[in-house]
């Protein structure tokens, strides 16, 4: 797959105005969640990779007891591209969903 093309800065500060719990960090966009418990914590990660496998794009993932940091960035392009916000905007469906 050829590497997807990197998004301006205009782009991702658009993008990101639309998800107001993501941050621009060292270029990579991030999102901290807590849950209830470090197994609800595995839980949420684990429904996370279901949707990252079906995308085919994966983010970095820290887990603190319950508390959840998720980082994406386009490896191969080097930077953020619409592959990164596609993979959060899905993230943020299942976070505001009753399972997340």
């Amino acid at each position: 797959m050829p590497a997807a093309p990197l998004l301006s800065d205009a782009e991702i500060a658009s993008r990101l105005a639309a998800l107001p719990d993501w941050r621009l960090t060292d270029g990579r966009l991030t999102r901290t969640a807590r849950t209830r418990d470090f197994r609800s914590a595995l839980e949420l990660v684990t429904l996370i990779a279901d949707q990252a496998d079906e995308q085919k794009h994966h983010p970095d993932v820290a887990i603190r007891w319950n508390v959840v940091t998720l980082t994406l960035w386009t490896h191969a392009s080097g930077g953020i591209t619409e592959r990164d916000f596609r993979l959060a905007d899905a993230i943020e469906r299942i976070l505001s969903s009753p399972a997340g």
